[in-house]
């Protein structure tokens, strides 16, 4: 019970429920993967990583939201 107090606590009721469902899926072994499916990289690195990598998806995006519907309909 502790456990699930602490998951909560650190995720939030609704991202720990979706963590124990993701790794109750199949044969999924999250001490593995934490150890071998994880890049080698502290907390920071990791987050300038993806903060990166979602800096560099945004600038491909429409500016308008709809942009591409509207390309879309017009061919």
């Amino acid at each position: 019970m502790q456990g699930m107090q602490v998951l909560i606590g650190a995720l939030g009721l609704v991202e720990a429920e979706r963590f124990l469902a993701a790794v109750s899926r199949d044969r999924f072994n999250y001490t593995e993967w934490r150890r071998h499916g994880l890049p080698q990289m502290d907390v920071d690195e990791l987050a300038n990583a993806a903060n990166s990598l979602a800096a560099q998806r945004s600038r491909h995006l429409p500016k308008e939201p709809n942009a591409v519907v509207k390309a879309l309909h017009t061919k």
